[in-house]
C-alpha cells in the first residue's frame, strides 16, 4: 500500500491510494470524516439573549463553530480523570458579552485557553440593533463525527477510482472525442489523440468521448475506453482548520490499525488462539 501527494498543505490533501482495496479506502474515507475528535461547542448557558434569534438557533450556531483543536492537550470526557466532570483537560470555556449595535463574530468568543481559539475570527453569529445585548458562557469538549457533525474534522473527504484510458489502434483522430471532454482530459497531436499532461486524474469517468466516438461512425466499438483501476484511488480532503489534514490523515490509519489489532484479539480469543 502506498500513498503519493499530488499537493498537501494544513488546509488540503489530494493525493493517489494505491495496492488498496475498495473496502479499506472506504474505510479510511470514514474514518477521516467520523473517527477523527474534535473541540466543538456542546453546552451553552445563556445569561441575556435580547437577540432576534432563539437560544436554540444562537446555541446551534455557536456549536457549529470550527474550534482549534490540540489532541495532546485534551482528552475526551470518557478518559477524562475527572470522569466527565467537565475539567480543563477535557473542557474549554468561552464567554460572551456584547450590546448592539454590532455584528456578533466569533472573535466575540474569548476563549479560556487561547490556544483554542475559534479558527476564523470572522464567522457571522448574529446581529444586534441599538438596546439588544448578548451574554453567554460555552463549553466546548472532543467527541468525532459519528456522534454529530459538528465535530468533523473534515469539510470535503472523497475518493474515486483512478481513471484508465486506453486508444486503439483504429483512432482516426477526428476529435469528436477532444471536443466533448467536458474536463480537457483529451488532447489531439498530428493524427492520434492522447491524453494531455498532467490531466489524467481529472477524467471523471463519465465516457462521453466513448459515446462521441461511436456517434462518429467508427465501427460497433468505439476507439477510445475508460475504465478505472480497482485498487488505486484519488482522495481529496478538506480540513476545516481544527487540525492540519496530515494530522486527520494519521489519526484515522491509526484508528483502524487500532480497530483490526482488537478484531485480531477478539478472533483470537474466540478461536482460542492467544497468541496475538
Amino acid at each position: 500500500m502506498e500513498i503519493v501527494f499530488a499537493s498537501l498543505d494544513d488546509t488540503l490533501a489530494r493525493f493517489t491510494l494505491s495496492g488498496a482495496s475498495p473496502a479499506f479506502a472506504n474505510a479510511f474515507r470514514r474514518a477521516m470524516i467520523g473517527e477523527v475528535p474534535t473541540l466543538a461547542i456542546e453546552d451553552v448557558r445563556i445569561y441575556d439573549n435580547t437577540s432576534a434569534l432563539f437560544d436554540e438557533m444562537l446555541a446551534h450556531r455557536l456549536g457549529l463553530i470550527p474550534i482549534r483543536t490540540d489532541l495532546s492537550t485534551y482528552s475526551t470526557q470518557e478518559t477524562c480523570a475527572c470522569g466527565g466532570a467537565g475539567c480543563p483537560g477535557c473542557t474549554v470555556t468561552y464567554t460572551l458579552s456584547v450590546e448592539g449595535p454590532k455584528m456578533v463574530m466569533s472573535s466575540d468568543l474569548i476563549p479560556q485557553d487561547p490556544k483554542a481559539a475559534p479558527v476564523f475570527e470572522n464567522i457571522p453569529i448574529v446581529k444586534l440593533t441599538k438596546g439588544q445585548k448578548l451574554v453567554i458562557e460555552a463549553k466546548a469538549i472532543l467527541n468525532t463525527g459519528r456522534a454529530h457533525a459538528k465535530w468533523q474534522a473534515t469539510l470535503v473527504c472523497g475518493y474515486k477510482n483512478h481513471p484508465v484510458v486506453t486508444i486503439s489502434d483504429a483512432c482516426d483522430a477526428c476529435g469528436l472525442c477532444v471536443e466533448e471532454c467536458p474536463r480537457d482530459v483529451l488532447e489531439s497531436k498530428g493524427k492520434k489523440v492522447s491524453v494531455a499532461e498532467g490531466e489524467l486524474s481529472n477524467c471523471s469517468m463519465c465516457k462521453l468521448c466513448e459515446r462521441a466516438c461511436l456517434a462518429s461512425g467508427i465501427g460497433d466499438e468505439p476507439a477510445i475506453r475508460i475504465t478505472a483501476q480497482p485498487d488505486r484511488f484519488i482522495f481529496v480532503v478538506e480540513s476545516d482548520g481544527s487540525m492540519p489534514v496530515k494530522e486527520i490523515m494519521n489519526r484515522a490509519l491509526n484508528f483502524i490499525r487500532d480497530q483490526s489489532d482488537e478484531l485480531e484479539k477478539q478472533l483470537g480469543e474466540i478461536s482460542g488462539d492467544e497468541k496475538k
